[in-house]
């Protein structure tokens, strides 16, 4: 046996406090495969030890929730007995190591995370974050990522309908893959992961063990430096040909009543299963190694225990049962195997070999992993911009045109393209839009589904950054028609060891909190991925959220393209020109300064109600919220959506810059027939709803706004053309 010296245990990402709470929990000093079992359960990446504490705050009940936080995923009712299973989860690290495989099985493990719910996959989303688009990595990452969520859900024959693709410098050195997916279950068939009793078959169904992944969990929670490149073996290899049959293996088996629990094999694979399973259930769990099915010879039980090979489940069977469950996994053909019990010890015991190689505690592992109130400093926001603190020489056309072509505004269909959004034939609206929209299949209703952040908001100010990411994702929800039902958020930041970032996250949390409870939109699931950097540089905080709405009616749904000529333009919301932080400044003014743009939650609540209520009575099937870029570029992208020309009028005495490209929040674009123009100004005020006429849509493919008129033509060209070009392999 190894002897444990500080060395090893500073390997296995242990502090010396650490080890010393590890033995004083088991009495003695852990062995070899007990410490590597308690490294992988206690890293940042499994344990939340540095956030749990603030985790707390977030809003995650509802009278729509069925499952909140604490699960594979989680769930929400949308009524006549069917239920929303949904999660976002981060496959940070490994992506930026091995692109393809490192994304094709983030996808693979959140589509287990909601299957293991008893939920069939309908739809998935992605939110990724690159480094700068002339970065000699970047063309490679791109790639290799887009390619990887591409063949892994293409594969698996769900639809990847939409999601977000940003680039910055702060992301150089680590990129951010964050995959959601999206499942329906009926509310009577949702599965949990407690092993409780005793005496019950633990099963072992799916592939089989070998030595990928070994460590990811760790390495997922450590900086990246220059020696990065070398832990391609801690990055797991996928087969999503393998996971659509344990898809189907598993919704059979669901289909009877012989499941006690089951629980994905994800990080630190059969170590966090079983000891989570157990833990929540109050039960102990005994394995027996010997009969974990292995494609690799002489595997050790600390190998076997710390694998996280791909598309392996882990059940709790009913006594009995376990003949009938092992005829739907060899019909399936895969592998299926009884690897242990259930026991009353309250422990976690391994055998191998005829020997005991681990007895220590479940609860050691999980409810007693360290929860550390880590120091934290609350920046200064950054300041205001005067009232003429930026450059507004430049012409409108020019700017406008410029804004449109650049990474952060361009089109992302050469991404989406590569994805099959319509498999599965219920997809409604596409990617490209605000919201992405599937249809429940078999019947009239339909989930809407976002992701959203703005992370240069959010290093201004965490708080208000954190309240505009669930805002904007709110108010997406609400432009395709739905009603918001709740969020899964995945935080991505830097070392929390450092006050400053620690202050980065508990600001955002406070704010994601704030703006969740004032909108009635509770967090359900989520994921935090922390030491986001390389060499001491983190990425941009960036707390992303995921967002799911329902649409009861899908036959009333409204999407972002122009379609009538002489229809009127509305601005619903207040407009104040905000620049700092804005697309324009950093675009046309070259810099990245000034203030996150603030967001009065009870407007965005009261707008939001205000336009979903006339998409919901069929009176407007147009709308676009406004966020990056501001009124212009929101109207432009209607316009090109749409393939049809609009002209933006300035209202009375105010500066075009901050109107037309002011990223204020709360804010929609809507496009109305002319005859309801009046009924909607009236119910506006009523509502006290600030509704402005400011524009028409035109009969000629131009764009024009403060004398300046840009053709769709031009727009296009460079809207379409910058992700193509990126792309392009070097001559």
């Amino acid at each position: 046996m190894i002897e444990i010296t500080p060395k090893i245990v500073r390997e296995h990402g242990l502090s010396e406090d650490e080890y010393g709470r590890i033995k004083e929990l088991m009495g003695r000093a852990p062995n070899y495969v007990e410490l590597g079992i308690f490294s992988v359960m206690w890293s940042e990446h499994c344990s939340y030890k540095s956030t749990r504490a603030h985790l707390r705050r977030l809003p995650t009940t509802g009278p729509q929730v069925i499952q909140g936080p604490g699960e594979n995923a989680g769930v929400v009712d949308i009524g006549d007995g069917d239920a929303v299973v949904f999660k976002m989860e981060s496959h940070n690290h490994p992506s930026f190591i091995e692109p393809y495989q490192g994304a094709a099985t983030g996808v693979g493990g959140i589509m287990r995370d909601v299957f293991t719910m008893g939920a069939r996959p309908v739809a998935m989303m992605n939110a990724l974050r690159f480094g700068a688009p002339d970065h000699p990595k970047t063309r490679h990452l791109v790639a290799g990522v887009v390619s990887g969520i591409g063949g892994y859900g293409n594969c698996m024959g769900v639809p990847t309908v939409g999601g977000e693709v940003n680039f910055h410098a702060a992301y150089n050195g680590n990129i951010l893959v964050n995959a959601m997916c999206v499942g329906v279950a009926r509310t009577d068939k949702i599965f949990k992961s407690a092993a409780e009793g005793a005496g019950n078959p633990v099963v072992y169904i799916g592939s089989k063990t070998g030595r990928d992944g070994i460590h990811g969990a760790t390495m997922a929670s450590a900086e990246f430096n220059e020696d990065s490149e070398e832990k391609r073996p801690t990055v797991q290899v996928g087969d999503p040909f393998t996971e659509k049959l344990l898809l189907e293996a598993c919704l059979e088996l669901m289909a009877t009543d012989a499941i006690i629990a089951i629980q994905d094999m994800g990080a630190a694979g059969l170590t966090s299963s079983s000891a989570e399973m157990g833990s929540k259930g109050g039960s102990g769990i005994e394995l027996d190694l010997d009969h974990v099915p292995q494609r690799e010879a002489n595997m050790t039980a600390y190998d076997m225990m710390l694998s996280e090979s791909q598309e392996r489940m882990l059940a709790v069977l009913k006594p009995g049962r376990e003949a009938e469950a092992e005829r739907i996994f060899k019909k399936w053909e895969l592998d299926f195997a009884v690897i242990g019990i259930t026991t009353n010890t309250g422990r976690l015991i391994v055998k191998h070999k005829g020997e005991v190689v681990a007895d220590m505690p479940v609860h050691a592992l999980s409810e007693d992993a360290p929860v550390y109130q880590r120091p934290f400093t609350h920046r200064t926001p950054a300041a205001a911009l005067g009232p003429d603190d930026f450059d507004s020489s430049k012409p409108i056309a020019d700017s406008l045109v410029k804004m449109m072509s650049s990474a952060d505004l361009a089109s992302r269909r050469w991404v989406w393209e590569q994805y099959d959004h319509s498999v599965m034939a219920d997809t409604v609206q596409a990617p490209g839009g605000d919201a992405a929209v599937v249809r429940v299949h078999g019947t009239n209703k339909a989930l809407a589904i976002s992701t959203d952040v703005t992370p240069r908001y959010v290093r201004a100010d965490p708080f208000e950054g954190g309240k505009q990411a669930v805002a904007e994702c709110w108010r997406n929800l609400s432009a395709v028609g739905a009603t918001p039902l709740a969020v899964t958020d995945n935080l991505n930041f830097g070392n929390p060891e450092r006050a400053e970032t620690m202050g980065e996250i508990v600001g955002a949390i406070d704010g994601i909190a704030a703006a969740c409870i004032a909108l009635g939109f509770p967090v359900v699931s989520g994921n935090c991925s922390l030491y986001n950097e390389t060499n001491g540089e983190p990425i941009l905080p960036t707390p992303a959220i995921g967002g799911v709405g329902l649409i009861r009616d899908v036959t009333r749904t409204a999407s972002v393209a122009l379609k009538r000529f002489g229809d009127v333009l509305l601005l619903i919301g207040d407009t104040k020109g905000h620049l700092g932080q804005s697309i324009y400044l950093r675009e046309i003014d070259g810099r990245e300064a000034g203030s996150a743009p603030p967001v009065d939650l009870t407007h965005e609540k009261r707008n939001g109600d205000f336009v979903r209520g006339l998409i919901e009575a069929g009176r407007v099937d147009t709308v676009h919220d406004v966020s990056d870029g501001g009124l212009l570029v929101a109207v432009t992208e209607m316009a090109l959506a749409g393939n049809i020309g609009a002209s933006v009028a300035l209202p009375v005495g105010v500066k075009k810059v901050p109107f037309l490209f002011g990223e204020d929040q709360g804010r929609y674009v809507l496009s109305v027939p002319a005859a309801d123009l009046d009924r909607i100004r009236a119910e506006a005020r009523a509502a006290k709803v600030s509704c402005v006429d400011i524009g028409r849509v035109l009969n000629t493919p131009f764009v024009e706004a403060a004398s300046a008129s840009v053709s769709l033509a031009v727009l296009r060209k460079g809207h379409e053309s910058f992700l193509p070009q990126l792309m392009r392999a070097p001559s």
